[in-house]
């Protein structure tokens, strides 16, 4: 029993620790799973910034990890860190507008016309059965 409080006070320690390493600029992960950038840190709440121009207070608590900087640029935009010259960067990548230029070229000879997607109401579909409009029964 003394062994199960020691650990789980030892792991509130580091959790508290953790928390009072951040400063304004760190990158962090709340309980929830959300990702910030720290820019205040107060007693017990902290102001976060989720996207370019939204803060947000939340209670220091609520911040499940600090992250280091490479991590947090990996995970919030992506970067590896790790390129070098002559690898593809995503300035060399061109992504088409649309998907024409992803399909070859139709020949002449294929059939260029297009399909008729419109949905026809066939005659009997439109006309009511034995005279009754929708959602009328009859009463027994």
């Amino acid at each position: 029993m003394f062994l199960m409080t020691r650990s789980a006070k030892k792991k509130q320690q580091q959790a508290m620790e953790m928390r009072n390493q951040m400063q304004p600029g760190t990158g962090v992960r709340t309980i929830g799973g959300m990702y910030a950038t720290v820019k205040e840190v107060g007693d017990d709440t902290v102001l976060l910034e989720v996207a370019p121009g939204v803060h947000a207070v939340y209670a220091k608590n609520a911040i499940g990890a600090v992250l280091e900087d490479d991590e947090y640029n990996r995970i919030v935009h992506g970067d590896t860190g790790t390129e070098t010259e002559g690898d593809a960067t995503s300035d060399d990548l061109v992504v088409p507008d649309d998907a024409s230029s992803l399909v070859e070229p139709a020949d002449d000879t294929a059939d260029t016309a297009k399909p008729d997607l419109t949905k026809k109401a066939d005659a009997d579909d439109a006309a009511p059965k034995d005279g009754k409009a929708d959602g009328e029964a009859d009463a027994k």
